[in-house]
């Protein structure tokens, strides 16, 4: 066989991804949707925010969360976090998952009860990225 490699256009990422989800459909036999998009604000400043999406398998993954500088160590990434949690259940999430780095939130995280599933670390560059779920 003579395989090469090509660049893909934008038609052919979307058949790729198009064959994925027909492949997926096997294995996953309910669709989910839904998000949540929530942030703190004081005085009409954003000081802290979380961003989640629901994934297959009634998981809500969180992407982004951040709080600003001045306020942490006041409970507000707390806070944040329990509201994430409680509207993940009203989406029908059962599981969260995020990610973190070593320098962000991980001590934050086993301390509201998610569970570290995973890290590597990058001795190279300087850092380690940490895997958590929290089952709802």
């Amino acid at each position: 066989m003579d395989y090469k490699v090509i660049d893909l256009n934008d038609n052919q990422v979307d058949y790729i991804e198009e064959r994925l989800d027909e492949y997926d459909k096997q294995h996953i036999t309910y669709k989910m949707s839904g998000s949540i998009s929530i942030g703190i604000i004081e005085d009409d400043k954003v000081i802290a925010g979380a961003d989640a999406c629901m994934t297959a398998f009634k998981i809500l993954y969180v992407s982004t969360v951040f709080v600003d500088e001045n306020y942490r160590g006041k409970k507000i990434g707390t806070l944040l976090m329990r509201e994430i949690e409680k509207r993940a259940k009203l989406l029908g999430a059962n599981m969260i998952r995020l990610d973190t780095f070593n320098w962000q939130g991980r001590d934050f995280y086993i301390s509201l009860g998610y569970e570290e599933v995973g890290a590597y670390e990058n001795k190279i560059d300087g850092f380690s990225e940490h895997f958590f779920v929290k089952r709802l």
